[in-house]
């Protein structure tokens, strides 16, 4: 995946509708720069190995976090900022009113994580990505 054309997000964006199943836009060293609606709440995962950096370009997105003892705490994201949960974190996130984010990820890196337990529901898309 190399392209030297700009990409306009909000074009991307409006280039598919389904939620939590997000595109990849680009690919920068081993990263995928991924772009995804999202609306309802993802589920609790967390990923072992790396860090995920999430970015609202529309909307409001909230993140759960629960640390190693259960203690849960939350971060509330507005169109533009932007929040990395740290390696090995637990986390859901959500948006009740729906929102669009950005997100660097190691490519290959599953948007359910290290997820253990529960089935993952039928509104998220469990993947890699998938290329716009």
């Amino acid at each position: 995946m190399t392209s030297t054309a700009p990409i306009n997000l909000d074009t991307a964006l409006a280039s598919f509708t389904e939620t939590w199943s997000p595109r990849i836009v680009a690919r920068m060293n081993d990263y995928d720069v991924r772009i995804a609606h999202t609306h309802g709440e993802h589920m609790w995962h967390s990923h072992a190995d790396t860090d995920e950096f999430f970015l609202v370009l529309d909307g409001v997105f909230h993140i759960a976090l629960r640390d190693g003892s259960g203690e849960e705490s939350s971060v509330r994201l507005a169109k533009g900022d932007m929040y990395v949960v740290p390696q090995g974190v637990e986390h859901k996130p959500s948006a009740p009113d729906g929102a669009s984010i950005l997100m660097f990820e190691p490519a290959g890196t599953s948007t359910t994580g290290d997820h253990t337990g529960a089935a993952v529901p039928d509104h998220i898309d469990s993947t890699t990505g998938h290329v716009l």
